[in-house]
């Protein structure tokens, strides 16, 4: 059974998730973009905190956003550190919204960026499935 923590957290970046993805469906224009972001905002803390209980889990002990990001790596969760990065600076920089040109750069990005948590928090429960189900007939 996934840790409650872990399970909790994972919940909840579904749910932060799932809006994102409503906020990205609608007609842009900048409270929408502004929406986004700030929805991105909240979803890649709960992301980074997902990758963090999992790297706990594994004996690991990041204590970052980028050291997670880091240990996500290593442990075969996501593979383009790259793009990680590039959103990890993308919610740093989301708090000056108030520039157009940063505003517009984050919006663009954020549906690749959606897809790439959602995909690695995917692989995550994937791994704890698979260990609960060996665990189970090994026990």
């Amino acid at each position: 059974m996934m840790n409650d923590k872990l399970e909790l957290l994972t919940g909840d970046f579904e749910r932060a998730s799932l809006q994102l993805r409503k906020a990205l469906q609608q007609p842009k224009d900048e409270f929408v973009r502004d929406s986004a972001i700030q929805r991105f905002e909240f979803t890649f803390e709960l992301f980074w905190k997902v990758l963090k209980e999992f790297a706990l889990k594994e004996g690991l002990d990041p204590r970052s956003p980028r050291s997670s990001i880091g240990t996500a790596l290593e442990l075969g969760v996501i593979r383009d550190e790259m793009l990680f990065l590039k959103m990890l600076e993308s919610r740093n920089l989301a708090s000056h919204t108030y520039l157009e040109e940063n505003a517009e750069d984050i919006y663009a990005e954020l549906p690749a960026f959606l897809e790439a948590m959602c995909t690695a928090v995917s692989a995550i429960k994937q791994i704890r499935e698979r260990r609960e189900k060996r665990s189970q007939r090994n026990g």
